[in-house]
């Protein structure tokens, strides 16, 4: 008898359409293809055959991460977006500081009660009768 494995979570499975693409990735990579085969045709005689297709491969680059990059069940953009929020436009400030007794305790006194160098009766006066 065939044993076929099931996944346990059933959210990670997407729905594959054509060449065993998601539809996210057959847009991208449909984008990626439109923008870089013509660039490469268009300035392949102009800039030789290497620059171009190094250029082609820069500008298509984006819409494959798009199209492939994935973390945490987020795609690329939304990672993105996080990390610009975190790094450039949310506040580095931390909303919530703890206070740390032991750091109280440790502490030492700026101003002496006694002074060190007179003896226990240093401050009292001498009763004369």
């Amino acid at each position: 008898m065939a044993y076929v494995p099931v996944p346990n979570d059933l959210n990670r499975i997407k729905t594959k359409l054509a060449f065993n693409l998601t539809k996210r990735q057959l847009i991208c990579f449909s984008v990626a293809g439109g923008i870089g085969v013509p660039f490469y045709l268009f300035t392949r005689p102009h800039i030789g055959n290497s620059p171009a297709l190094f250029l082609m491969i820069g500008l298509m680059l984006p819409w494959f991460l798009f199209a492939m990059y994935e973390k945490d069940g987020l795609p690329f953009e939304k990672v993105l977006r996080n990390i610009i929020r975190t790094k450039f436009t949310l506040p580095v400030v931390r909303p919530y500081k703890t206070e740390n007794f032991y750091a109280f305790l440790s502490r030492k006194e700026e101003t002496p009660i006694a002074d060190p160098k007179k003896g226990s009766r240093a401050g009292r006066k001498k009763k004369t009768s």
